[in-house]
């Protein structure tokens, strides 16, 4: 039996100027110009501690399965930090041969009409404070959480997934085509 000398390694994320975080529980809040980013983090084996305008995260034990989830989650709070100060831009492009497409926001939901011709809309789900808008040919989905902007798009995309016919002939549908940080 093989033993190993893995020890627990400390990371700290050091917050941008103008950036806070607070700590309640398991819920790390990161509260920045542009708004505030949450992650509850108790499915993660990650201890965590707000120093003054660090991040501390300590893994629960010596294992190489908790030591490596301490990059994914520093990953997470650079992200949020870069959230709360530039914010992100997903644009999703608007693509049809046939039946001309018409996408409308109502309350969290987006609705995609006239898809393939189909009489009922399709209807993709708003994750989060995403904010949702259309201009011509383009779907711009802006937040300060990476995970609602992203998510959000996606399920926009998904929501006229062509199935039962070939992709590559059936071009109709809604596709992520930019992403960028900032406004």
């Amino acid at each position: 039996m093989a033993t190993s000398s893995e020890s627990v390694q400390r990371t700290t994320v050091q917050m941008p100027e103008g950036v806070s975080a607070t700590l309640a529980g398991r819920m790390l809040t990161v509260k920045g110009k542009l708004g505030e980013a949450k992650k509850n983090f108790d499915k993660i084996n990650v201890g965590i501690a707000v120093e003054g305008n660090r991040v501390v995260f300590t893994p629960f034990s010596a294992k190489k399965k908790d030591n490596v989830i301490i990059n994914t989650v520093s990953s997470i709070v650079n992200n949020m930090a870069t959230g709360v100060t530039k914010g992100y831009t997903y644009k999703v492009k608007v693509v049809y041969a046939h039946f001309p497409i018409t996408v409308k926001t109502k309350g969290k939901q987006i609705m995609v009409e006239n898809f393939v011709g189909e009489r009922s809309p399709r209807i993709a789900e708003i994750v989060g404070d995403s904010k949702v808008t259309t201009e011509g040919d383009d779907v711009i989905v802006k937040g300060v959480s990476l995970e609602d902007v992203g998510q959000t798009a996606a399920n926009i995309e998904l929501a006229t997934k062509i199935k039962r016919k070939d992709q590559r002939v059936f071009l109709d549908g809604l596709y992520i085509y930019h992403k960028e940080q900032g406004s």
